[in-house]
């Protein structure tokens, strides 16, 4: 009885593998551009980020009120969302760039379980990578940040 049972389990876990990888090839394009729109999104945010909050930057020595540098790098990542939003990837994938984002359509019922997660996964990926790019570029800017502000409050 117990072979029987587990047999029918492993059948119907084959057809789930089966239909995700189908799934998978079919869309994977759609998962790439929201790795894409991620991860462009998280570079521009290191970047303006470095741009107007590094000590020795020109646009920190222009607007020495953080107030105002703020405002200016919540409308660069308001522009850039826009940006990757009505870009043609962004058309075509959705742009959700989020995975909050995406499970709300899912819950809507206007994306497939098996794309949530896809989506989710490469959404991951590419706010992983992008992260790790800017890390990467501007590291020496970032270790000179922290450095200042921890001399400030410490």
């Amino acid at each position: 009885m117990n072979q029987k049972i587990l047999m029918a389990q492993l059948f119907r876990f084959t057809g789930k593998a089966k239909l995700m990888i189908k799934l998978l090839k079919k869309h994977y394009p759609e998962y790439l551009m929201e790795a894409a729109g991620l991860g462009i999104f998280m570079i521009s945010a290191g970047l303006f980020t470095v741009l107007f909050e590094y000590p020795n930057s020109v646009l920190n020595q222009m607007f020495p009120d953080a107030f105002v540098r703020r405002i200016f790098i919540g409308l660069a990542m308001g522009l850039t969302a826009i940006g990757i939003i009505y870009s043609p990837w962004g058309k075509q994938s959705g742009a959700h760039m989020n995975p909050a984002v995406t499970l709300t359509f899912f819950r809507l019922r206007k994306v497939s379980l098996t794309d949530t997660l896809f989506y989710i996964i490469f959404q991951t990926l590419g706010g992983t990578i992008g992260i790790y790019i800017t890390a990467l570029k501007y590291s020496n800017q970032l270790i000179a940040e922290k450095k200042l502000f921890l001399a400030q409050y410490t």
